[in-house]
């Protein structure tokens, strides 16, 4: 039988590539198949990638994208279309996040957030789902965040992003569904990257850590089941679905 978690033949874009969730993202859909466009404003970083994932006997193009500039999305996309084909999977991955109490938060910060988090995510999809549709389907993966159903402290403007993202994916999905386009996405706790180093190594991570229920900060490889049942045609019959993974916090 043919492996259903196999992407040989697809062509995947993953935005905020360069670093993170987003660099781990792209080479396990590297190393199963899949030629890999990286889009994220840091491009040194994403050359360093796209030359790793060919070193490895891969495919991979690179293109600078900020998804807050929506007039630049369509011509990333094209960029990546033209180095390696027709966008089949969209992994929509970049987003920030400012930690400040709800009395400090500023409008700067709140633009800052919900225009990369939730209006970039959304014409960035929109523009690969327009290109999808029109060939007949294709694969959105949304990178929501378990703070979409369980909100902590100091990142009100992402909580907003976060739960808005949900409900695009849910929206996305119920239109899209008869143009053959999936719209789905993953739900991360608390994953430790090197960008939070700091936080889970601190007394707050530390009380943190006690509160999930497998007692374990999740690490980037405990995300890739996830993410190849969704990029893959495993998931064929699913849209506008939302996976959790969590070590269980949602139930803590």
């Amino acid at each position: 039988m043919s492996d259903p978690f196999d992407l040989s033949g697809k062509v995947a874009l993953v935005t905020g590539a360069s670093q993170g969730l987003g660099r781990r993202f792209a080479e396990t859909l590297a190393a199963h198949g899949a030629a890999v466009g990286l889009a994220a404003r840091q491009t040194d970083k994403l050359e360093d990638l796209r030359r790793a994932i060919e070193a490895a006997g891969g495919r991979a193009a690179s293109t600078a994208l900020d998804v807050t500039d929506t007039a630049a999305i369509d011509p990333a996309l094209a960029r990546i279309e033209d180095a390696l084909g027709p966008i089949d999977v969209l992994i929509n991955n970049a987003g920030i996040a400012v930690a400040r109490g709800v009395l400090e938060q500023t409008e700067a910060d709140w633009d800052r957030v919900l225009d990369t988090n939730l209006k970039g995510a959304f014409f960035t999809a929109q523009a690969a789902a327009r290109r999808m549709a029109a060939r007949g389907g294709g694969n959105i993966v949304n990178i929501a965040s378990l703070i979409a159903f369980k909100v902590v402290g100091h990142i009100a403007p992402y909580a907003a992003s976060k739960g808005g993202l949900a409900q695009i994916t849910r929206a996305m999905a119920l239109e899209l569904a008869r143009s053959n386009v999936r719209v789905n996405a993953l739900a991360p706790g608390y994953i430790a990257t090197e960008i939070n180093r700091d936080f889970v190594a601190s007394e707050a991570g530390e009380r943190m850590r006690r509160q999930i229920p497998q007692r374990r900060f999740g690490t980037p490889e405990d995300l890739d089941g996830a993410l190849l049942l969704l990029a893959s045609d495993a998931s064929r019959y699913m849209t506008g679905s939302i996976i959790v993974i969590d070590g269980g916090l949602l139930l803590a």
